[in-house]
């Protein structure tokens, strides 16, 4: 597999992961003591690629202060996250189709 594919993918997968730390920071936005949850790859991506190495997702604790219930999850914030994350997704998406659509056709497919 070429190093854009395995990019692309890892991309994919880490957008999911965000995706689905997005969702749970949501639904946990008034649990008492519920703490944000963070996905962080993009910093990863970059290094890996420029190493030729294997990058990884990890998911953090937030940092940010609390609320009164101990609760840290800013619903306007996971919203805007959640709508970044959808784009980023899209566009992650729309790069692969591309990739394959050349690879076909320099393949003998068509364009």
């Amino acid at each position: 597999m070429s190093t854009t594919v395995e990019a692309l993918s890892f991309a994919l997968d880490a957008l999911q992961i965000q995706s689905d730390a997005i969702a749970n920071n949501v639904a946990n936005v008034d649990t008492p003591g519920y703490i944000q949850s963070n996905v962080s790859f993009q910093s990863s991506l970059a290094a890996a690629l420029a190493n030729g190495g294997t990058a990884t997702t990890s998911v953090t604790p937030s940092s940010n202060p609390v609320g009164l219930n101990g609760n840290n999850v800013s619903l306007g914030q996971e919203l805007t996250q959640a709508t970044t994350n959808a784009m980023d997704y899209q566009a992650v998406s729309n790069e692969l189709t591309t990739y394959f659509q050349i690879l076909s056709g320099s393949m003998g497919g068509q364009f």
